[in-house]
């Protein structure tokens, strides 16, 4: 697999936030489920795309031990979604949102806990020094965009939802320790759905 330039890179930054600003976000407004948003946040190591993930710690209240994107529940001052996911983002890991380029937003989507979730996708510059708060998370980690665009590392299985009705499909992606799946798995094959044309044109 090889790398990509810097200039590429860039091109693909761009194709990626004018493929985000001409599609639609499916968009669930009738859902009776706590607002939250969430950073999918991707940057740029050895030559490729990354997408940051967290790990959650065993002591929260949600989502215990599970491969997350940072972000979190609507707030009463919060004036959006965006500055929903920024403030949150900046709180859990201390990506500052001055540091972040945003590029667009992903398909709303409702989790089994009932949280409707809005992504936010935006790049910042690697490396960084993040400060996670230990009380939510055990540690972030990058994983290769390219390498989740892969059919192979994906495994699909066929499980009732209790939202979405019977038999639908849950995405699995094993990397090194972590897995991704549930809520955090959807929202990346949704963005695969938006950059795969774009990783298909690229050297």
């Amino acid at each position: 697999m090889g790398s990509w330039s810097v200039s590429v890179m860039d091109v693909l930054a761009e194709s990626l936030r004018s493929c985000l600003s001409a599609r639609t976000p499916r968009i669930r407004a009738e859902w009776d489920a706590r607002p939250a948003a969430v950073l999918v946040p991707l940057f740029m190591m050895d030559g490729e795309w990354h997408v940051l993930f967290t790990e959650r710690t065993e002591t929260v209240e949600d989502h215990k031990g599970q491969v997350s994107f940072p972000g979190g529940r609507v707030d009463d001052g919060d004036a959006s979604r965006l500055e929903t996911a920024l403030r949150e983002t900046e709180e859990e890991i201390g990506l500052r949102r001055d540091d972040v380029t945003i590029l667009g937003q992903l398909d709303e989507l409702l989790t089994s806990t009932l949280y409707h979730i809005t992504p936010i996708v935006g790049t910042f510059q690697w490396p960084y020094e993040f400060r996670l708060s230990s009380d939510e998370l055990s540690e972030v980690f990058g994983v290769p965009l390219k390498w989740l665009a892969d059919p192979a590392n994906v495994e699909i299985r066929h499980l009732d939802h209790p939202i979405y009705g019977p038999q639908i499909p849950v995405y699995f992606f094993h990397y090194a320790t972590h897995t991704i799946w549930g809520a955090t798995a959807r929202m990346v094959v949704n963005l695969l759905e938006v950059v795969r044309p774009l990783l298909a044109v690229s050297p």
